[in-house]
């Protein structure tokens, strides 16, 4: 099973540049015909966040007209830069999405071997995540009604301190508890999220997480404890993972574009 992930499209309304510099519509777009072009095709495509810049209902027209061209099956969850109303409005056709006010979790399970959790970890109008006590209750439930079945855990905001000043303030809090929950169920194959427009790795609960890079701009990778907020145009990227019986899951960090090559093994 392949399984795309994008993350931080941060769509604006048409003409509009993201941050003032970048036409993020038209990095999306070149996302989504990448990921159609794909030999072979994935069999799903995870949206791990941001899908919007602003949470306004004309970004989220231009988002699902956009979404409109991939020829990939999706699912979707909201990061801190969507709004959950106009949200679930713009995505009210995604079946998997629950109704109501509350947190969007849900479960997919039958798009092939790996089961995909998504967890809603936002806030309404804060940057930062959380992993509550229901929230955790209800992993919990997921989790251990299917203990062997290989399962993706989806969510935006990470629940670890990346290192970069200017975003581990907005982090996901709760961690600790995630993690000793995972620790439990080790068909996790993988936690994935997005938020920080960097790909990165560590060791989590007992199993990877992973985080996606942006179809956007890329967040710098300044360690300084003063360092200030910026970012670079750095090449846009996704991540393909790539579930084999005999192996489990593998991760690929796959740039967006059309680069020299291929070359022949000399």
């Amino acid at each position: 099973m392949l399984i795309a992930q994008i993350s931080d499209p941060h769509i604006r309304p048409q003409g509009q540049l993201y941050q003032g510099v970048v036409d993020s519509n038209a990095m999306f777009s070149a996302a989504v015909q990448h990921l159609n072009g794909l030999d072979p095709r994935p069999d799903l495509v995870l949206l791990t966040g941001d899908i919007v810049d602003h949470g306004d209902p004309t970004e989220y027209a231009m988002a699902r007209a956009l979404l409109a061209v991939l020829q990939i099956p999706y699912l979707v969850i909201p990061g801190n830069h969507d709004e959950r109303r106009a949200f679930c409005t713009a995505f009210a056709d995604q079946a998997y999405l629950p109704r109501g006010d509350g947190p969007l979790h849900y479960v997919v399970d039958d798009r092939g071997p790996v089961r995909i959790v998504a967890l809603d970890v936002t806030i309404p109008g804060q940057h930062h995540g959380l992993v509550d006590g229901p929230a955790i209750a209800w992993l919990d439930e997921v989790l251990s009604a299917a203990p062997d079945r290989p399962t993706i855990l989806m969510l935006h905001q990470p629940p670890f301190a990346t290192g970069i000043p200017y975003m581990d303030p907005y982090w996901c809090e709760g961690g600790e508890a995630l993690a000793a929950l995972i620790h439990r169920f080790p068909n996790v194959e993988r936690i994935t999220c997005g938020h920080v427009h960097r790909f990165m790795q560590l060791r989590f609960g007992g199993t990877a997480l992973c985080t996606a890079p942006s179809t956007t701009t890329t967040i710098a990778l300044q360690l300084q404890p003063d360092a200030k907020p910026a970012s670079y145009l750095e090449p846009p990227a996704f991540l393909l993972h790539h579930w084999r019986v005999e192996t489990g899951l593998i991760t690929h960090h796959c740039p967006i574009g059309t680069f020299q090559g291929p070359y022949p093994f000399a």
